[in-house]
């Protein structure tokens, strides 16, 4: 299969769920582009910002993803633990990620940014000193899962087990602090 070096190069209202070669994309941006059910595994993002696009149920077998920002995108059912975990690092702001995955990742200093984060897999995850700004957290499943200085502070609908996971200057709201305690099916007026 062929590979194609694209820098610094803008992409608008493409469809990407059909093409066959692998692709190696440098400083670019794609606004409003459909990578849904597409198969970008092995493909290369260093750098990139996508917009308003669609990648929901993309397939990313060993897809290189380093500090690349996803703005207002629809990612739903995302395994991102298939992703090159050694190189990733992103951002996600205003983006639904229902149903997506980070499982096992170490992914410290993550940035969530008014995301609906529901039912999304972090067992396993490290996410030490990520933050998590105005995001819908509900369903959203925390097992043995290092929260080390994390900020949930604005976020809601969580649900985090203090006896399964590691909390260590982990930020709550009084507002929130709730979520650690619903396990106890305890009443809290």
């Amino acid at each position: 299969m062929s590979k194609k070096y694209y820098d610094d190069k803008e992409f608008v209202n493409e469809d990407f769920s059909l093409v066959q070669e692998i692709g190696e994309y440098d400083g670019c941006v794609f606004r409003n582009c459909t990578f849904a059910n597409a198969n970008i595994s092995m493909w290369t993002f260093n750098n990139c910002v996508f917009d308003g696009c669609d990648l929901s149920m993309a397939k990313l077998q060993r897809t290189g993803i380093s500090n690349s920002k996803f703005v207002s995108c629809k990612l739903l059912g995302i395994h991102f633990e298939d992703s090159n975990a050694i190189v990733f690092s992103a951002s996600f702001k205003n983006c639904n990620l229902n149903l997506s995955s980070f499982f096992k990742m170490k992914i410290k200093k993550m940035s969530f940014s008014n995301c609906s984060l529901q039912e999304v897999d972090f067992t396993n995850t490290d996410l030490s000193e990520s933050i998590f700004v105005e995001c819908d957290l509900l369903k959203a499943h925390f097992e043995n899962t290092i929260l080390d200085k994390t900020d949930f502070r604005s976020s809601f609908n969580f649900s985090i087990r203090p006896d399964e996971n590691r909390l260590k200057k982990t930020k709550f709201s009084r507002e929130t602090i709730t979520g650690l305690l619903q396990h106890l099916d305890i009443i809290i007026e």
